[in-house]
């Protein structure tokens, strides 16, 4: 399992989660202690913060800016796409390019044309040309499409763009297989071992390509994809990962950001391991809310009406427990067995989206009062993209690459680790000593992280929306209201509910805010609330 592995919102995948129910959902505005305003004091502690680049572009960059895209068909209905060209480093741009998968669905019409919308759904190493095609631009609101071609370009180092690889499908199997929450000292060699092998085969396969994949290059990436467009300004709906993409963006051009909504914020301000355990308060939360919800049901294998969420989660860690003593079959033809680390990832897996959690039921029934693991299998595979036929997508390899380069590692050493257990398991009874001990992965990267924890102020910028939700698991609400702190010119928009991200998941208020801003340019006051 990789913490900090921050997930677009259809992690759980587009089949699981086509029954979930849209509501219609109330707003209030308002600024009390969730405005931008209110969070800046803790935002300015002493982190160092993201300059600009110059606002004239390098000599040896403008080729890179002059390109034009030579737009094909994809395959897909409605859709083109084209193949840009970005220094492979930005530092030395004669070391050779890395090319760059970009699609685009024209705009719809009527009315006039405002440009290019960028999308991005998140990861890192989540494809943002897959999101477009199978969901933003087809799905986001008519009156958006209608203005603006729907525009994806993959990150360097994911999918069509230069992937980076890693293991084979086989190899990977037992990877996410292995024991994250050692018991021993031979189950935490055994750990490291799969840690290393993991970090050593992204090193062998592309290591140049490793030390390139940073979210800094990603973001001087999309300014060169917003000139070969023809825009004088990016205009960008960034979730989950994706936020931190886009502010990034906003902080080196600042001049050149147009419309910026980021949902499901991230705080770069903090550290690896401030990430990670502030991460894991949050899964805690999003199963506080489901095992509400759970024991409310006559089908909830934790408990009853009576049972409390404490409880709940004490019943769901003896049944990991359980799964780690004895693996419970599944009838994979590839003969995995459910495995302690599988089911804790099946359950997570379900917390991105409170639409999953009937499933989740389903599936832990089954497994716990069946012996029956497949329906978690499923859950597990959906979120580490493995296919049918075993293979993975490139998705973990890409996030570890990029969250290894981004940030210096979260522990040095396994013993920094079990020093670490008691703050991780307070934050999460349930989760904390499995999301502690993921945090190790970055230790044995090949590849020494390029970047620090910085503040994102971006002044000078067009307002930037930044969409909180109170009780996201993957990156909590009050990463939200720390990035609306630092941006200069941020409107901080809360979503009161469940699951991450907000933005096209059934709240009215959220939505219209947000396509009010992307089509006539107001954005919501800051502070804002929705339910």
């Amino acid at each position: 399992m990789h913490t900090r592995r921050i997930l677009r919102r259809t992690r759980t995948g587009a089949t699981l989660l086509a029954a979930v129910a849209l509501l219609v959902s109330g707003c209030s505005s308002g600024n009390a202690t969730s405005s931008a305003s209110s969070a800046s004091a803790a935002a300015k502690e002493g982190t160092a913060v993201l300059a600009p680049l110059p606002r004239s572009t390098p000599e040896a960059l403008t080729p890179y800016y002059e390109q034009k895209p030579v737009w094909r068909d994809c395959g897909v209905p409605g859709f083109q796409c084209a193949t840009l060209k970005a220094p492979l480093d930005y530092a030395d741009p004669s070391a050779g390019d890395i090319r760059l998968a970009v699609s685009r669905k024209k705009a719809e019409g009527p009315g006039e044309r405002l440009g290019s919308l960028l999308v991005n759904p998140g990861g890192p190493g989540a494809s943002a040309i897959d999101y477009l095609q199978a969901y933003a631009g087809i799905g986001y609101p008519k009156e958006v499409r209608a203005r603006y071609d729907m525009v994806a370009v993959d990150p360097r180092g994911v999918a069509r763009s230069e992937p980076v690889e890693c293991l084979d499908g086989p190899e990977m199997d037992a990877y996410t297989q292995t024991d994250f929450t050692p018991d021993d000292e031979k189950e935490g060699d055994t750990l490291v071992a799969a840690y290393r092998k993991f970090a050593e085969g992204c090193g062998a396969d592309a290591p140049k390509l490793l030390r390139h994949v940073s979210t800094i290059e990603a973001a001087r990436d999309m300014d060169i994809v917003r000139a070969a467009l023809g825009d004088e300004k990016l205009n960008y709906v960034g979730a989950s990962y994706g936020t931190l993409l886009g502010a990034t963006y906003a902080g080196l051009f600042p001049d050149r950001t147009g419309r910026l909504v980021l949902d499901g914020a991230l705080d770069p301000s903090l550290s690896a391991r401030q990430l990670n355990i502030e991460q894991t308060a949050g899964f805690e939360t999003a199963f506080t809310a489901f095992a509400k919800d759970c024991v409310r049901q006559s089908d909830c294998p934790l408990g009853d009406r009576n049972t409390s969420p404490e409880e709940a989660g004490r019943n769901l860690k003896e049944f990991f427990a359980k799964t780690d003593a004895q693996p419970i079959p599944t009838g994979d033809a590839d003969g995995r067995e459910l495995t302690e680390s599988l089911a804790t990832i099946g359950v997570i897996a379900a917390m991105y989206d409170e639409g999953a959690w009937p499933l989740l039921r389903k599936a832990l029934t089954a497994a716990m009062k069946e012996n029956d693991g497949s329906g978690l299998l499923a859950l597990s595979d959906s979120y580490y993209e493995r296919d049918a036929d075993g293979e993975y997508a490139n998705l973990m390899f890409a996030n570890a690459a990029v969250n290894c380069l981004d940030l210096p590692p979260a522990f040095d050493s396994p013993d920094q680790v079990r020093d670490a257990l008691p703050d991780f398991e307070k934050a999460s009874p349930v989760f904390g000593e499995g999301f502690a001990w993921s945090a190790l992965n970055c230790t044995y990267w090949p590849v020494a992280a390029t970047g620090e924890p910085q503040r994102i102020e971006a002044e000078g910028a067009a307002p930037i929306v930044v969409v909180g939700t109170t009780r996201d698991p993957a990156t909590p609400y009050r990463w939200a209201q720390a990035l609306a702190g630092q941006l200069a010119s941020a409107r901080l928009l809360t979503y009161e509910g469940d699951g991450h991200t907000a933005y096209g998941r059934g709240s009215g208020c959220i939505d219209s805010a947000i396509n009010t801003y992307l089509v006539d340019g107001t954005p919501p006051p800051d502070g804002k609330r929705c339910s």
